[in-house]
């Protein structure tokens, strides 16, 4: 087999392969082997629980019927069920979540990912992607309002004439500026991505906010 050069590709396809998953899955696996993945309870922080609230005040009569009053308890749901949403709805199918040390991707969409990024629940199964018909959303959170998402998901030729992204009506009760459970649950999980940085837009302004309360 060695002989001819097809034997030699073949041997040689194994050996990459072999490297491949050894440097790809066995080696983390045996890195963060001690590192505990977090709940989603656990990744509830002060940047999302500002959106969370903000979406409660801009919508209150929808967010009073889905969620009650804003907390971390009622934002760690909403994440879940954001997460199944996004996935349910196929986001993940044009949009990715890994910004990679390639071609200048952390000059358009924030750090390189890094591992521990991924050790919670809602990045189980990791969304890595390999289209980007879309931006890679890893760092979206707090570069648009809620009010942004809403229009966007509920008609985005509205915001961005030229998007190919398909419309969600049945994400609202009829508008933009009524969002269901499932509409206000996908902005929260969208708001959430990136939430982890120092680097999250506006986080000064945040910051200043969240010193006199939610």
């Amino acid at each position: 087999m060695l002989e001819s050069k097809g034997g030699i590709l073949f041997i040689a396809g194994i050996g990459f392969f072999a490297f491949a998953f050894l440097s790809n899955v066995a080696v983390p696996m045996i890195m963060f082997k001690e590192l505990p993945e977090q709940t989603v309870e656990e990744v509830v922080n002060d940047r999302i629980m500002y959106q969370f609230s903000e979406l409660s005040q801009r919508y209150p009569e929808p967010f009073r019927l889905a969620f009650g009053e804003p907390s971390e308890e009622a934002c760690a749901d909403a994440l879940r069920l954001g997460r199944q949403v996004y996935i349910g709805e196929a986001c993940w199918h044009c949009h990715s979540q890994f910004v990679r040390p390639v071609s200048n991707e952390s000059r358009r969409y924030g750090p390189v990912s890094e591992t521990w990024e991924y050790q919670n629940e809602l990045q189980r199964p990791v969304m890595f992607g390999t289209r980007r018909v879309g931006p890679d959303l890893s760092r979206e959170g707090g570069r648009h309002g809620n009010d942004w998402h809403a229009v966007h998901f509920y008609r985005p030729k509205t915001i961005v004439p030229e998007s190919p992204m398909p419309e969600y009506p049945w994400l609202f009760d009829g508008a933009p500026d009524k969002p269901n459970k499932r509409g206000l649950a996908l902005i929260t999980y969208v708001q959430w991505l990136g939430s982890w940085l120092d680097s999250y837009p506006y986080y000064e302004e945040l910051e200043s906010i969240q010193s006199e309360g939610y």
